[in-house]
């Protein structure tokens, strides 16, 4: 393929493409770029998550806010025993089962780590200032906090919780050129044992992806989509783009 195109190919993606050659290998640059993007994205998934900084950048949206724990109370344990991930610490069962109240929650909010913490801090607070503010039909619960936490951790606190909906929000397995995307999972009916096939996801929320605005109306249309048809997952078609105003190039 000749590197005359390269400009045209590169211009619509950001992966590595035409990228050359010397002898039987790629050029000297294309392979330290490759090697950092590698870098970045271990550093990604092993960087400290701070709860305390992420709750102060959520404080202004004026929704209380619990810091929780689950089961996996290291970094180390996380990445070893993804089950661990999944389920909740006796104390913070105790915490949420606490902030219950007689009417219920239409909806609680997850916030975590994940497999990357670079995009929990980057991206985590922008996609919740561009989305609870869409969210003002539903009687939301306090925003939870959950370091270490795998997916499925939202049945555990949208049930301790009584929320009718969860949404978790946390860092992706980061590609090569992706360390700070942001997945967002939304599930109705929260309940252990739930199954993959009953969420919905919405992924690749950063700056270079879907852009956190972009991605919170999404969101909010498939949360306003599930609690009127009393379901989520495979059976609920994302129809967004067809009903929502394309974003500004």
């Amino acid at each position: 393929m000749s590197e005359d195109i390269r400009p045209s190919l590169q211009r619509w993606t950001s992966a590595r493409v035409v990228l050359g050659r010397t002898g039987g290998s790629v050029p000297h640059g294309a392979l330290l770029d490759f090697r950092l993007s590698h870098a970045r994205a271990r550093d990604a998934v092993h960087q400290d998550f701070h709860p305390e900084v992420l709750a102060a950048e959520l404080e202004p949206l004026g929704l209380p806010i619990l810091l929780t724990q689950s089961q996996a109370h290291d970094r180390a344990t996380y990445l070893q025993r993804p089950d661990l991930g999944r389920r909740l610490d006796p104390s913070s069962q105790s915490l949420l089962e606490g902030a219950r109240t007689p009417e219920g929650f239409d909806l609680v909010i997850i916030v975590a780590d994940g497999l990357s913490a670079t995009a929990a801090h980057l991206n985590g607070a922008p996609l919740l200032q561009a989305l609870i503010p869409l969210l003002d039909s539903f009687r939301l619960a306090p925003l939870v906090i959950a370091p270490f936490a795998r997916v499925a951790l939202q049945d555990e606190i949208g049930h301790a919780i009584a929320a009718r909906a969860a949404l978790i929000v946390l860092g992706e397995r980061p590609g090569l050129g992706s360390p700070d995307s942001l997945g967002a999972y939304l599930v109705h009916s929260p309940q252990p044992g739930n199954t993959d096939a009953l969420r919905n996801c919405v992924s690749n929320i950063r700056s270079a992806g879907l852009p956190p605005q972009t991605a919170a109306r999404r969101i909010a249309w498939l949360l306003n989509e599930s609690r009127r048809l009393g379901f989520s997952g495979v059976d609920l078609k994302d129809r967004s783009a067809a009903v929502l105003p394309r974003p500004s190039p």
